[in-house]
């Protein structure tokens, strides 16, 4: 039987989606083109490593999917290309990963994200892909086998038998991640939602009491909202409340503050004691009450003055309210940061716009990879993994789909 030509794939972005996707593609099956409207592809993958470059999560990748918020292509593509399975594969391009004391998978010590970078460029540069810097997509679609580009202010035509859209989410613009694609697609009648933020800060209209604790965290608190409990480390800021608590209720308290004005969420700020015990330590000292919220309860300045904003006087003085109030205190929250610092993104491309393989389906040998697509995850390597699975998983596909 005569071999299939080769193919032409062109990949639109350059971000890690699209890197992974680009290692993953046979060299022998397609020749493949790396579109960045940039000077250099991975840019949201370096911010990504600042401050730790938390690569993925190494908990049980079954209890790991279950923290996704997507189209069952996702969810697929994490069980084809594991959390341990991408430790494996930077491995073999020579970045060694290990666990750290959060579970959280980071490169073994001295190795820069920029290496991490170089290590996937250079795989890049082995399977012989062309990379197609300082180059816009400006909303076309293929068309008599090849798509329409403007590099450095020419149009150029690229010979394209598929198109994988890599253009990321709503965040980041100086990454090169603006969102500005979606209006071409809703145009050509793909279905899309618009981009809100996600993994956030949470907005508050504070009192004047809290204003000068503006910058402070309180330390090992829970926050609650419906059934949601997150552990961790609340920052207040002059907008509102940060820190990996307050991120990961972003999602679902932005679902809610679509229809409603405000939404209120509960801090409990002795998740370690029950709601008895907190009573029993208030109830058996005779010490005046701010004292012995510092010194029995070892409460900051700061959870004292979020604890007065939430209380009368009254209340405040009176053990079995102040004890309620400690562990379950609300916070009005009136929205969420501007999406330009959010972590990640949610809207997009709907699931239903797409096939399981992520093929678009009014627009056939066109695919959809990343942040592109309505999907969420928390931090914590959740969201770098979700990308680099999608990237894999259809690369994979594609070499399977070519050779039948």
């Amino acid at each position: 039987m005569k071999p299939k030509s080769k193919e032409s794939i062109v990949i639109i972005g350059g971000g890690p989606a699209a890197m992974m996707l680009a290692c993953t593609l046979d060299p022998i099956l397609f020749d493949v083109t790396i579109v960045e409207k940039g000077k250099a592809i991975g840019r949201k993958f370096l911010v990504a490593g600042k401050g730790g470059f938390n690569l993925t999560h190494s908990e049980d990748i079954d209890k790991m999917i279950e923290k996704y918020e997507g189209p069952k292509s996702l969810l697929d593509s994490l069980s084809s290309f594991t959390n341990n399975d991408l430790r494996h594969w930077l491995s073999s391009i020579g970045i060694e990963t290990y666990i750290g004391s959060s579970k959280r998978v980071f490169p073994i010590k001295g190795i820069k994200p920029i290496a991490v970078l170089r290590a996937i460029k250079k795989e890049i540069e082995r399977k012989g892909i062309t990379l197609l810097k300082e180059t816009l997509w400006y909303g076309s679609f293929i068309e008599n086998s090849s798509i329409q580009l403007l590099h450095k202010e020419k149009n150029i035509s690229l010979k394209a038998d598929k198109v994988i859209f890599a253009l990321g989410g709503g965040s980041w613009k100086i990454t090169g991640s603006d969102g500005c694609w979606l209006p071409h697609f809703k145009k050509n009648n793909v279905a899309t939602l618009p981009f809100r933020p996600s993994n956030c800060a949470m907005c508050i209209n504070w009192p004047e009491n809290v204003k000068v604790h503006f910058g402070k965290p309180i330390k090992n608190i829970a926050l609650t909202y419906n059934d949601t409990y997150i552990k961790g480390e609340m920052m207040v800021t002059k907008h509102g409340i940060e820190g990996s608590p307050a991120y990961a209720l972003s999602y679902y308290v932005g679902n809610e503050l679509e229809s409603k004005k405000s939404i209120t969420v509960f801090v409990d700020l002795k998740p370690s004691l029950s709601l008895e015990k907190v009573n029993s330590i208030l109830s058996k000292s005779h010490k005046k009450i701010s004292k012995l919220l510092r010194d029995e309860l070892s409460l900051s300045s700061t959870a004292v003055a979020l604890i007065k904003s939430a209380t009368t006087r009254e209340e405040f003085n009176d053990v079995k309210l102040l004890t309620h109030c400690i562990k379950k205190l609300p916070l009005s929250i009136i929205g969420l940061e501007e999406i330009d610092n959010a972590i990640s993104t949610v809207g997009g491309i709907k699931s239903t716009a797409m096939d399981k393989h992520f093929e678009l389906i009014n627009f056939p040998n066109h695919y959809t990879i990343g942040e592109m697509i309505n999907w969420n995850a928390p931090t914590g390597g959740y969201l770098l993994q979700g990308c680099l699975s999608m990237g894999y998983a259809l690369g994979k596909y594609l070499n399977r789909k070519h050779q039948i």
